[in-house]
């Protein structure tokens, strides 16, 4: 099989990651007798500085030409006084929207070999975690209509959290679809005790489940969300929810796993064209230090493999590879533990490409 691939190396550890992510491919390429070729694009802070504009439309161009888009992080302070157009963030949202992405897929699963690093307390990680949050991703308050405007004398911000019924119709059933190849339960998080755009997602939500019996539905608003995932983790399955939730809820979930260095996501639509990345920023704060996980990337790199590419066998010996130098007691920083060998970025990159 021959796929190409669009590189968004991008800003901070972003460029160190996306290195690793694609050393470890070649090796799957190698190993599986594929042929993948990178184009390596501008986007974000790196692109503002050799372009002036954080998307160049050749960037995105090249995004839609490719089989699958690969991406290590944007934005850092350094760029914190663009116009909001033109902030790295910015180009992030409009390939989403671009490229159709309204499904972003975010697996929460601990590695046995990281409970030490995990927050929760050892009696409720003993009841596993292992679930994933599908959410919505180009409407809500991100894409809904903004104002900044001066009213009898004060400033007035505004940013609408709006929805169509189409655009909730397309992510329920993907999460429904997801549902049916895992525990067939979905819980829909939303805040419909106040919002009228929630209150229309149960009623499309409702409706979508009808043509998917075999699945379990409920509901739980998002402040008891947040909470229920620390308290109970593990009545957890598929988690369905808007854009500004989503984001908040899978940073949090990210952290109960023991370090956001090794959650991957995808970001997926209509067609087997997606965006994968791995759910840290850029941390200018470490850059070019060797100090960054690359797991996280690499691991997009196994849901690329697997959901855009179809190579599930591929997908399947890249994870195997990462839980084999776990296993082998392998660590960078963040998840550095007593009794584990430290290493850096480019080696663990080197370890995982070699147990491939």
């Amino acid at each position: 099989m021959t796929k190409n691939i669009a590189l968004i190396s991008g800003d901070g550890i972003g460029i160190e990651v996306i290195a690793q992510a694609r050393k470890v491919l070649d090796s799957v390429a190698k190993k599986f007798h594929h042929s993948f070729a990178f184009n390596e694009l501008l986007a974000g802070g790196i692109a503002i500085d050799k372009t002036g504009k954080c998307l160049p439309e050749s960037t995105l161009k090249a995004c839609k030409q490719s089989d699958s888009v690969l991406l290590g992080a944007v934005g850092g302070p350094k760029w914190d006084t663009q116009p909001k157009d033109n902030r790295p963030e910015s180009a992030l949202l409009r390939i989403r929207k671009e490229l159709d992405l309204f499904a972003n897929i975010r697996p929460a699963k601990i590695f046995p070999q990281l409970k030490d690093a995990s927050p929760l307390k050892i009696e409720i990680l003993q009841k596993g975690i292992d679930f994933v949050i599908v959410r919505e991703l180009v409407g809500g308050a991100y894409f809904g209509e903004k104002k900044i405007e001066v009213i009898n004398g004060e400033k007035y911000a505004s940013d609408a959290m709006s929805y169509t019924q189409s655009q909730i119709t397309n992510i329920a059933k993907a999460a429904f679809e997801l549902a049916l190849k895992r525990k067939k339960h979905i819980v829909c998080v939303d805040k419909a005790n106040v919002l009228d755009s929630s209150r229309l997602w149960r009623e499309v939500v409702e409706y979508v489940a009808r043509d998917y019996q075999e699945v379990s539905l409920e509901f739980m608003y998002v402040d008891n969300a947040a909470m229920q995932i620390v308290r109970c983790p593990s009545q957890f399955d598929v988690i369905l929810t808007e854009n500004m939730f989503g984001d908040i809820l899978s940073d949090e979930a990210s952290v109960i796993t023991g370090t956001i260095g090794v959650i991957p996501s995808a970001s997926l639509g209509h067609t087997k064209l997606g965006m994968y990345e791995p759910i840290h920023g850029s941390a200018p704060d470490i850059a070019g230090q060797d100090k960054a996980n690359p797991i996280g990337t690499i691991l997009s790199a196994a849901l690329m493999l697997d959901l855009s590419f179809g190579l599930k066998a591929e997908a399947e010996a890249l994870q195997q590879a990462v839980i084999k130098v776990l296993d082998s007691g392998y660590r960078t920083l963040d998840m550095m533990s007593e009794g584990m060998i430290s290493v850096g970025c480019e080696k663990m990159g080197d370890l995982i490409a070699q147990n491939i």
